[in-house]
This record gives structure tokens, sequence and C-alpha cells, in this order.
């Protein structure tokens, strides 16, 4: 018995193992793939910024201080972009792994939430730059000046690497934000909160959700009600998720 349990773990573990080996050269081949697309995988990024500032008659560009800025900036575009596109191949390898030892209820019960996780982070990410991005830069671009009451006009430049670092933080930030439905939802399954406990806390979950927005994204109000609210419903819509999983619960226990 006990040479057969070792036998059972150590296949588990040379099984994980070629897993974690096959989700690692799928990144790598696809981060050398995008690598050769990084400019254009960039410029899709820049492009709520150009089109923020297109009609303001300035001549506008992109600057960088450092010799290896762009460089490590387009690595840093290519893994973001592999990594975003290996996630559901990671998450399949995943259940692969653990669904053999899972019940057919247990299954039906994760299933769902391998499939909408992805769904969540992509919604999240397509917030963020079709409506949030293109509101935040012009409330950052109002505060140039021409320079009357400053002696000096004022005009932003922005740097390859800093833009980079935003639109990623702000992407990350939604996109984890929206995860917000699954995790009070898997903790509705294990029984740790329920429909009454969320309408319970509602008020401080609001104080809580605006702290958090305040946390994640940039010091503007655009950015910072722009997840702020967008949480809300989200958590409102959990409550009612949980609901459902609640009297899904009773039938079973019935």
């Amino acid at each position: 018995m006990e040479n057969n349990k070792e036998t059972g773990f150590v296949s588990h573990l040379v099984e994980l193992r070629q897993r974690l080996i096959n989700s690692l050269i799928f990144l790598a081949v696809l981060f050398v793939i995008c690598y050769f697309f990084s400019e254009h995988i960039y410029g899709f990024l820049v492009e709520p910024y150009a089109e923020a500032v297109k009609k303001d008659g300035s001549d506008r560009r992109l600057i960088f201080t450092a010799l290896q800025e762009t460089f490590l900036t387009y690595l840093k575009v290519s893994f973001f972009t592999a990594f975003f596109i290996t996630s559901p191949y990671i998450l399949i390898q995943i259940w692969k792994f653990i669904a053999p030892g899972l019940y057919d209820n247990e299954k039906s019960a994760i299933m769902p939430y391998l499939i909408v996780t992805p769904i969540l982070f992509l919604l999240g990410g397509m917030l963020v730059y079709y409506l949030i991005m293109p509101l935040a830069f012009k409330f950052f671009l109002s505060f140039e000046s021409s320079g009357m009451s400053t002696g000096l006009p004022i005009q932003l430049e922005a740097k390859v690497n800093e833009y980079l670092s935003l639109v990623m933080k702000l992407i990350f930030a939604f996109g984890l934000s929206f995860q917000l439905p699954v995790v009070l939802s898997l903790l509705a399954r294990i029984n740790v909160i329920d429909s009454a406990f969320l309408k319970q806390r509602r008020k401080y979950v609001v104080v809580i959700i605006f702290a958090a927005a305040a946390v994640l994204t940039p010091p503007d109000p655009v950015t910072q009600i722009g997840l702020a609210i967008p949480l809300l419903i989200l958590y409102e819509l959990s409550i009612f998720s949980v609901k459902i999983i609640e009297k899904k619960i009773e039938k079973e226990n019935a």
C-alpha cells in the first residue's frame, strides 16, 4: 500500500512537471512570435492616446531617455501579450491535472469558473481600453497650458516605458477586479458567505471598493470612478449569483 501511494504521488509530480513544461514551452514560443509583432502591439496600446491628441493641433510623440528603454518595452509588451494568450491554455492544463480526482458534480461546479475567469478579465481589459483610457487621457491632457500664465508652455511628452507601465497597470487592475463575482461565488459554494451576508455588508463594501479603486488606479477621479462603478455593479450581480447557488445547494440537500 505504501509503495502504491509513493508511486501514485511520484506519477502525479511527473504529470504536473510535464504540464508546467508544456505551458512554459507554449509561452516561450508565443513570446518569440509576439516579439516580431511587438511594434504593432505597442501601436495598438498607444491608439487611445493617439486618438485623444489627434485633433489638438500640435505635434505629438513618445520619447525614451535611455538607450535600452524601447527594447525593454517591446520585451515587456511581448511577454504581456504572450502571457495573456497563454492563460487559457494554462487553465486547461490545470483542469486536466485536477479533473481526474474530482467527482462529476465537482467537475460541473468548477468548469463554469474556468470559462468565466478569462472572459471577465477580457471584459475588464476592454472596458479600460475602449472607455476609461480615452477619458483619462483627456483629463490628464486638460492640465496642459500655452504658457500665458506660467511663462513657459506645459505640454505632455509621454515616455515609452512609462506609458506602457500605466496601460498594463490599468488593464491588470480592471481585469483582476472583474474577478469579484468568481471569488464571491466560490466562497458561497464552500458556505463561507451567503446572500444575506453580502446584503448586510453592502455599505462597507462600497467604501472598500472606492478605497481599492484609489489604490489600484492612478490618482485621478476618472479611472477611480471608472473602476468603482463596474465593481459595484458586479457586486450586485454577485449577490444575485449567490442566491442562485444557494437554491441549487438546497435542491441538492433535499
